[in-house]
């Protein structure tokens, strides 16, 4: 929520090797509980908002379930991606807003 997302485009390769299946996100890292549990919702808030994205949530808790340091880097994981010729890059996306709940 608080990092890029990408937009791909499947190659040949997927289909030979995945059967024309990528990942659809970077990850967890961390399970939700032991995230909320660590998050400091406060901090994670501010942090977001000095980045300009608007945040709205049902719960408090919500928005630590769903922090950047659950998830495995997402540059990451898409470089694999596209290295191993499974998708191409087409566009990295910033977030703008997270509606959570």
């Amino acid at each position: 929520m608080g990092t890029a997302s990408y937009v791909l485009v499947g190659a040949q390769e997927a289909m030979n090797q995945t059967f024309g299946s990528v990942c659809h996100g970077a990850g967890r890292i961390m399970s939700r509980k032991k995230a909320k549990k660590i998050v400091d919702i406060g901090q994670l808030r501010k942090e977001l908002e000095q980045k300009g994205i608007v945040i709205r949530v049902a719960s408090r808790g919500e928005l630590g379930e769903e922090a950047p340091i659950a998830y495995k880097d997402i540059d990451n994981v898409v470089n694999v991606v596209h290295e191993a010729d499974l998708a191409q890059k087409v566009a990295r996306l910033r977030p703008l807003g997270v509606v959570k709940g």
